[in-house]
């Protein structure tokens, strides 16, 4: 059995741990529903983002959507989700065309 995958998981989350700000440098977990809702009420932030790890957690990136606050939240498959990183002047970038594409 292999560890890889999850070694380099574990790597990525620390650091974002290690950049994150001092306010949220701790962690900061409860069930997924409470986070998003603590997160829409005081900063007015909505996922805008997401992704599945290879472990099955759910990396999402929330925003207030004018570019104010941003916010990285990672749940676990059991529905834990613990902050990992935020900040402010989020900016949205235009997705780049696949090469070959035609439109």
């Amino acid at each position: 059995m292999s560890y890889a995958p999850f070694s380099v998981t574990a790597v990525l989350v620390a650091a974002f741990f290690m950049l994150a700000s001092p306010v949220v440098a701790a962690p900061q977990c409860d069930e997924r529903a409470k986070v998003l809702g603590m997160l829409a009420k005081k900063y007015r932030e909505a996922p805008i983002a997401a992704g599945v790890t290879n472990t099955g957690g759910l990396v999402e990136v929330l925003t207030d959507h004018k570019g104010g606050t941003w916010t990285i939240i990672v749940t676990s498959p059991q529905g834990m989700s613990c902050l990992v990183a935020a900040g402010e002047g989020w900016r949205n970038m235009k997705a780049p065309q696949p090469q070959g594409s035609v439109i």
